[in-house]
């Protein structure tokens, strides 16, 4: 388990919501895997957690582990800190990624290596779980890496 991180320590702590919609999430992104939910009625893939199906209003989606791989679909390399701890840490890349695995769901997260690199809509990309055991709470971010 590495304790390097790609941002600078201070953002604030990602944690499921009070009535924990979303922890199945977040403890699988803790134990190394990448939870969606799918309907169990209709099959829908969805993402961001949602109580009830998207397509057939079904509650409780099931949370169902997909390979951690994808492809680009959208880009941004930021510039400007959105908070205080990010000054000087700009910029980095925001990935939009599309789980072909996953219904093509799409989740954001950020790209790792140099933030100045070419980027490919459509790039191969692999999810690479970024630990913070040092946190209090303790939490794990999905980060993004290309695939070379």
């Amino acid at each position: 388990m590495s304790t390097e991180t790609y941002l600078p320590p201070g953002l604030p702590i990602p944690v499921p919501e009070a009535d924990g919609l979303s922890k199945p999430y977040w403890s699988g992104l803790k134990e190394d895997r990448l939870r969606v939910q799918r309907c169990g009625g209709c099959g829908t893939w969805q993402f961001g957690p949602e109580w009830l199906c998207h397509r057939c209003h079904r509650f409780d989606p099931d949370w169902v582990e997909v390979a951690p791989r994808g492809r680009i679909y959208s880009w941004e390399r930021v510039w400007h800190p959105v908070h205080p701890c990010l000054k000087g840490a700009g910029p980095y890349l925001v990935v939009l990624v599309e789980l072909p695995e996953a219904g093509s769901v799409r989740m954001l997260g950020n790209l790792l290596g140099d933030p100045m690199q070419d980027v490919v809509i459509g790039a191969e990309v692999e999810g690479v779980f970024e630990h913070h055991p040092q946190a209090d709470p303790p939490y794990t971010l999905m980060q993004w890496r290309c695939v070379a």
